[in-house]
């Protein structure tokens, strides 16, 4: 059967699962829009800025484990996906995104938005295909999604616009509705983990995202091992709810408890977790690492053991061949140092003394307290990260998504996008920061237009906070980092969305309840302080050496009433 190259590359999406693409529409993109027109089986999503529809794209494939997809126009267009892209494609979220081109007969010539997508976009995805005759579109279609979905990344598909145009002869796309494998790892393997763990005496779990499923599983191990679970960031929504081994996270995000009970163990069992810091693995200890991709085994740390295989499938061999420990003085010390740092933390999450400015970790805490048992809570990334990390508690029910491994600013407010319209019964939260809202502020737009039901929660303190700190942990007085705000409130209200800005600590509870139980998209805008501490578990020398210069060149440069501000918010606070 005939059909224009542009209508086969729908209708293999169509095929594949995807119901909607985001993306701007743009000439060169024309053939394929056209297609949304007339049919009611895949919708177009337009949004306010192509790196929008890409972060959108990833966090719908990322809350599904489903094909997602977005598309850009040529030149331009396009490259604005790329951020996006990488960061579910780091993500390992499967997305196909379309690139169109130029006209065919003037690649090369330096045309009027002439770019070569098909070696931009090699290093944020996991294959790149040129349509360069009509006759290629299905199987380069067929090659993208499988690859897609079996690499669990992103497929870019370039298009010139004459080319979308044409007619081809394409076959019907392939059944692209295969389970996804599970990779037993070999028994042998199992049992060499098993007798390093028998022998040894304190045993601390490091969880990842690759505990997706296995909860139970991690759960009933570390009761046999008498093993504190620490967890990573993106291990946070598996492992730490119902659990009674959790001692937090580590890392510079992290708690103390969970940085000493790795640092404490004899041997630490790593599941899932690529986690990229160094600092914070243990020196003298064993390590078994477990993972579905062989080339993250011991690529942050020497592993003695090495596993490579699904998380669920090593515990379900694993529970036969290991015993029940006695001795549990390492994880009952791992558990009372948990207790007090959460003590000291909560305790750091009231509502004080009532004067402003606003704490984040009493926001931070509250959207916990308030948000749905079934919330999918987006963050920026910055302190609306460390605050989540912190102050949001998972349940098995809620998700948590945020640029965790690729780190870009302005990704809570399109995640937060693609995550409501996936997922329209669910209630959707955006922690959004000061900075990164900015970015993309026009996605507010895109809300409205759409009627997106999402709540959008500001941490405003007028400055890029997390850079500030960053900066005075290296001796630096903050440089570039002041940010001169609107009332963002006043603003989302221009623009058609309920808007509500708070100042006073006693006035929270009721703006935020509010927030969160309007209809239709809303917007809160809070003034947090901006002199909090973040402490990570493990302050080096130069790091304590470099803030000490800070207050000594904070002082000597007339700006003594921020040292002032800083002792008052972290040293000598009296309202605790």
């Amino acid at each position: 059967m005939k059909s224009r190259v542009a209508d086969v590359i729908v209708e293999y999406l169509v095929a594949a699962g995807v119901t909607r693409v985001y993306g701007i529409a743009g000439d060169s993109l024309n053939a394929f829009t056209e297609n949304f027109r007339r049919r009611t089986d895949i919708r177009w999503v337009n949004t306010r800025h192509e790196e929008a529809a890409a972060f959108a794209a990833g966090a719908e494939a990322q809350l599904t484990g489903r094909l997602s997809a977005c598309a850009g126009s040529c030149g331009p267009g396009n490259l604005h996906l790329i951020n996006g892209l990488f960061d579910a494609n780091r993500s390992r979220s499967p997305v196909v995104a379309i690139a169109s081109q130029i006209p065919s007969s003037e690649i090369g010539t330096n045309y009027f938005q002439e770019t070569h997508p098909e070696y931009l976009f090699r290093d944020c995805s996991v294959y790149c295909g040129v349509v360069s005759e009509p006759g290629q579109v299905g199987s380069i279609m067929s090659i993208a999604i499988q690859s897609s979905l079996g690499r669990r990344g992103v497929s870019v598909v370039v298009v010139p616009g004459d080319i979308a145009w044409a007619e081809a002869e394409a076959a019907d796309p392939p059944d692209f509705s295969g389970a996804y494998p599970v990779t037993t790892p070999p028994v042998e393997d199992v049992r060499r983990a098993a007798e390093l763990l028998n022998a040894a005496g304190k045993i601390t779990i490091f969880a990842g995202a690759g505990c997706s499923g296995a909860h139970d599983e991690l759960v009933s191990v570390a009761a046999k091992l008498k093993a504190p679970i620490v967890h990573t960031l993106r291990g946070k929504e598996y492992a730490e709810y119902d659990n009674p081994y959790d001692v937090g996270l580590t890392g510079l995000l992290g708690f103390s408890s969970g940085y000493y009970a790795m640092m404490d163990s004899d041997v630490l069992l790593i599941l899932g977790a690529d986690f990229p810091y160094r600092q914070f693995y243990p020196t003298r200890a064993k390590i078994v690492q477990v993972d579905i991709r062989r080339e993250q085994i011991g690529r942050r740390v020497r592993v003695d053991v090495g596993i490579v295989g699904d998380v669920k499938a090593f515990l379900q061999a694993l529970i036969p061949l290991i015993r029940d420990k006695v001795d549990d003085k390492h994880l009952h010390a791992s558990l009372e140092h948990y207790r007090n740092v959460r003590e000291s933390l909560d305790k750091h999450a009231a509502i004080g003394d009532g004067k402003p400015p606003i704490r984040p970790q009493y926001l931070a805490k509250l959207v916990d307290e308030l948000a749905s048992d079934d919330a999918i809570i987006t963050c920026d990334v910055g302190t609306p990260t460390l605050w989540a990390a912190r102050y949001i508690r998972m349940n098995g029910k809620r998700r948590l998504l945020g640029s965790f491994t690729h780190g870009s600013m302005a990704n809570a407010l399109p995640q937060a996008i693609g995550a409501q319209l996936s997922h329209p019964d669910r209630q959707v939260v955006s922690l959004s920061g000061d900075g990164g809202l900015s970015m993309l502020l026009g996605e507010l737009l895109t809300l409205v237009q759409h009627d997106l039901p999402v709540k959008v929660i500001v941490f405003n303190n007028s400055a890029l906070s997390y850079v500030e700190l960053e900066m005075k942990a290296e001796g630096l007085l903050p440089y570039g980092t002041e940010l001169k705000n609107p009332n963002f409130a006043t603003l989302a209200q221009s623009v058609g969305m309920a808007g509500v800005r708070a100042e006073q600590p006693a006035d929270l509870r009721k703006a935020l309840s509010d927030t969160l139980n309007a209809k239709g998209p809303a917007l809160l805008d809070v003034v947090v302080n901006r002199n909090e501490l973040v402490t990570p578990p493990k302050l080096t020398l130069k790091e304590l050496t470099g803030f000490g210069l800070y207050l000594i060149k904070a002082v000597l440069n007339g700006q003594g009433d921020e040292v002032i501000d800083l002792a008052k918010s972290n040293l000598f606070d009296t309202r605790f």
